[in-house]
Parts: C-alpha cells; structure tokens; sequence
C-alpha cells in the first residue's frame, strides 16, 4: 500500500496522474485525511469486516473511498504500529458477490 501511495502521489505531484490515477489520488487523500482526525466520520461508513478479522487475527475495518457506484472503492485498515496509529493494508472495489464477499479480498501483510 506504501508503494502504491508513493507513486500516485508522486505523479499527482509532477503532473503525469492519468485521470483515473488523479481520481484514486485524490479519494485517498480525502479518506486518509479523515481517518486520521477521526477514523468513525459519518463519510467513511467505517466498520468492521468480520470475515477478515476472523482471518487474519485482528480487527481489519472498511471504509469508504466513495458510494454509491458500480465496485465503488473500500480501504482496508488496521489499528496499529504504535499508538493510535492507522495501518491501511487494502485497497479493493466493493465485493459484489453476496454469499462470500471477502474470500476474494488479499489484505497487504498485518505483522505489526
């Protein structure tokens, strides 16, 4: 996820993004921005994904990237590294497969 940030921020900065890099950018700034003054703000929909903790051992939450569109975007994150800390370890389109959403879903290593 580090990488993945790095180079569109990179880009968006040089101003080589394409526009669905600039939007991406641009979605997660504004969720990154948000999780850290408040990781419950009503524009994130935060909650946790219980299929993923229950895999891979701790809390792993969702929150919105946006809403109300076709395979609209989810982060993936966790508390931690130290305290009060946010890990964002995913980056997935809206699961659209009801019965088993979230066995689709490879989160980025937890080892914290």
């Amino acid at each position: 996820m580090q990488e993945l940030w790095n180079n569109l921020t990179m880009k968006h900065k040089s101003g080589t993004a394409d526009a669905d890099e600039e939007k991406l950018y641009n979605r997660m700034a504004k969720a990154i921005k948000l999780l850290a003054s408040n990781p419950r703000h009503p524009g994130l929909h935060t909650h946790e994904i219980k299929e993923l903790t229950a895999r891979y051992g701790r809390k792993v939450w969702q929150s919105y990237l946006e809403n109300k569109t076709p395979k609209a975007g989810r982060i993936y994150w966790v508390y931690g590294i130290g305290q009060g800390a946010i890990t964002i370890i995913g980056l997935e389109p809206h699961p659209d497969d009801k019965s088993n959403a979230y066995n689709k879903i490879t989160l980025s290593s937890i080892e914290l």
